[in-house]
């Protein structure tokens, strides 16, 4: 870790620490370790994820969503806060450049997420009139933003907390880069419930089947076949 990069995380994690509740949001949540590969089933390696690109694969659930992003620069580590005021910290960019991020695909608002059929929400590197900052991920639901650099903070509209970050392992020796857990407010108790009836026509009775070992990335046009851009 850069010199710089070690003061933000000593100053984030002083933060975390300066309250006394503890909440399990605050803490890495493990889930199986599962290597991200392409759809021919071949390791993904970090040197391959192509910047300022939406990918998308699931985890920890079949059913769960999640963006893998290059954002083309290091992500130094945030110290970020859930709905309910609990503070964590989330330690940054994964890979040689420290680039790259994930995070769930379910917006902390309304729980709007990538479908087969349609995203309202994904990551946009240009600002718009509807994107008050640039690089954000952007839900159209209510336009809601969020900053994936600095742990997907809220930077605009409604969403009450920042997407739930997904941990991420980068080996590199093999440049190869695993799905480990997750950290932040979770919501995906609320997404099942929310949408158990798509959910069972969409995944069947393996909507919450476990991740298997491994997660298939792919761009998210090939995943679905409508992206909203508001």
């Amino acid at each position: 870790m850069e010199r710089r990069e070690f003061v933000q995380f000593c100053a984030a994690a002083a933060a975390s620490a300066a309250s006394p509740a503890v909440s399990a949001d605050a803490q890495p949540r493990r889930y199986a370790r599962s290597r991200l590969v392409d759809v021919n089933g071949s390791p993904l390696h970090g040197t391959d994820v192509p910047a300022n690109r939406n990918l998308i694969f699931h985890y920890p659930y079949a059913a769960t969503p999640c963006f893998l992003l290059n954002l083309g620069r290091a992500a130094p580590p945030t110290a970020l806060k859930t709905a309910d005021e609990h503070p964590y910290v989330w330690l940054g960019g994964v890979g040689a450049g420290h680039s790259i991020v994930a995070y769930s695909a379910i917006c902390a608002h309304k729980l709007t997420y990538p479908t087969r059929e349609i995203s309202f929400i994904s990551y946009r590197t240009e600002k718009t009139p509807a994107n008050r900052f640039s690089s954000v991920i952007h839900c159209c639901s209510e336009h809601s933003q969020y900053d994936p650099a600095a742990g997907a903070k809220v930077v605009a509209g409604p969403a009450p907390q920042p997407l739930a970050a997904i941990l991420l392992e980068h080996d590199p020796r093999s440049d190869e880069l695993y799905a480990t857990g997750t950290l932040g407010g979770e919501l995906f108790n609320e997404f099942f419930d929310k949408y158990a009836f798509r959910l069972q026509l969409e995944h069947g009775p393996d909507a919450r089947a476990a991740a298997n070992g491994t997660c298939v990335v792919r761009p998210l046009e090939d995943f679905c076949r409508q992206q909203v851009k508001c």
